[in-house]
C-alpha cells in the first residue's frame, strides 16, 4: 500500500517518519510544503496519479495558534482547505485517509473528559479552522479524525524544550495551573496512527472520530514542574492565572480527552503521560541533539 504522510517535517510526522522501518507491505511518501503544497488542488491530484496513492496521514497544519487570531485566512487554507483537497483526492481515487485534529474544537467548559459526540464550540481562530478541517474530512466514508493534546517530542518546537532551554536560562517561571488537559507523546500518537494503517483497507478499519492523548491529568503548572525535576533543572516553577498571562488566543481551561473509543476500535493502549514525559526526556538529554 502507498502511503502519503503530509507534514512530514514535524513532531508527528517525523514520529511517523522513525516508525516507518520495517512495514514490509507499506511503502511511504514522506512530503512537507517543499514536496507537496496540499493547499493546491492540482498539485494533490497530480501526486496521487504519479505515486498511485491509497491512504493518507494528515499530519499538516496551521498550529501558530495566537498569530491565527489575526490571519485566520492562512491558518483556514492549511487546516481545513487543504483537507478539502486531501479528501476530495481519496474520494477519487478510494483512498483512505487519516487526519489530526484538536482539543481546540472544545470550548473547555466541561467538567468531565470530553467523548467524541460531545458538541464542538471552538473558542479561538484556531479551533474554528481545525473543526472546519474535520467537517471536509467526515466529507468522506473512509476518514478517521483524530483529536489529540498538548502534543510534544524530542523534534521542533514545544512546550517540553522551551521549559528545558528556559529553565537553564532562569530562576523562575510562572506557568498556569488554571488549564487542564493531558500532554500527548507524539510517538505514542504515530503508533496508534500506525495500528490504524495496519487495519487498511478493509482488515478491521473503523472511520469516524476518535481521541489519543497520554493517559491521565494535570494542568500546565504540573506539566512544566515534572520536567524540571525529572532534569535536574533548579528552575523554581510559580503558579499563576491564566488571566494573569494574557494570549491573543483563548485557551480552553479544561481539555482532557475520553479515550475509550480508540481503545474499544483499534485495541489501543496508552501510556500514562508522566511514563512517555521520561522516555522523551530520556531521548532529548542523553540520546540525541535536537
Amino acid at each position: 500500500m502507498n502511503l502519503l504522510i503530509t507534514g512530514a517535517n514535524g513532531q508527528l510526522g517525523n514520529e511517523l517518519r522513525r516508525l516507518s522501518v520495517g512495514y514490509e507491505r507499506l511503502r511511504f511518501f514522506f512530503t512537507d510544503v517543499k514536496e507537496l503544497d496540499i493547499t493546491q488542488p492540482d498539485a494533490v491530484e497530480k501526486y496521487f496519479v504519479c505515486n498511485h496513492i491509497q491512504a493518507v496521514v494528515n499530519c499538516a497544519a496551521y498550529t501558530a495558534v495566537d498569530k491565527a487570531e489575526t490571519d485566520e485566512a492562512a491558518a483556514m487554507l492549511v487546516n481545513a482547505v487543504a483537507v478539502r483537497n486531501l479528501t476530495e483526492a481519496c474520494t477519487r481515487h478510494h483512498a483512505q485517509l487519516i487526519h489530526i485534529s484538536t482539543d481546540y474544537v472544545f470550548d473547555g467548559r466541561a467538567c468531565v473528559p470530553y467523548r467524541e459526540d460531545h458538541p464542538t464550540s471552538p473558542l479561538s481562530a484556531y479551533g474554528r479552522t481545525k473543526l472546519a478541517g474535520e467537517k471536509e474530512a467526515l466529507k468522506s466514508a473512509r476518514s478517521v479524525i483524530i483529536r489529540t493534546s498538548w502534543l510534544y517530542s524530542s523534534f521542533g518546537n514545544n512546550f517540553v524544550k522551551t521549559m528545558l532551554r528556559l529553565g537553564r536560562e532562569r530562576e523562575s517561571l510562572n506557568v498556569v495551573f488554571d488549564q487542564t488537559g493531558t500532554p500527548t507523546y507524539a510517538a505514542d500518537l504515530a503508533r496508534c496512527i500506525m495500528t490504524i494503517v495496519e487495519k487498511m483497507p478493509d482488515n478491521g478499519f473503523v472511520p469516524g472520530i476518535f481521541h489519543f492523548s497520554g493517559e491521565g491529568v494535570c494542568s500546565w503548572y504540573d506539566f512544566a514542574r515534572l520536567i524540571m525535576l525529572s532534569a535536574d533543572l533548579k528552575c523554581s516553577i510559580q503558579p499563576v492565572e491564566s488571566k494573569n498571562y494574557p494570549t491573543l488566543a483563548v485557551r480552553p481551561h479544561y481539555s482532557v480527552l475520553n479515550k475509550a473509543a480508540v481503545k474499544t476500535a483499534y485495541g489501543i493502549v496508552i501510556p500514562h503521560w508522566q511514563e512517555s514525559l521520561e522516555k522523551c526526556l530520556h531521548e532529548i538529554l542523553y540520546t540525541r541533539t535536537v
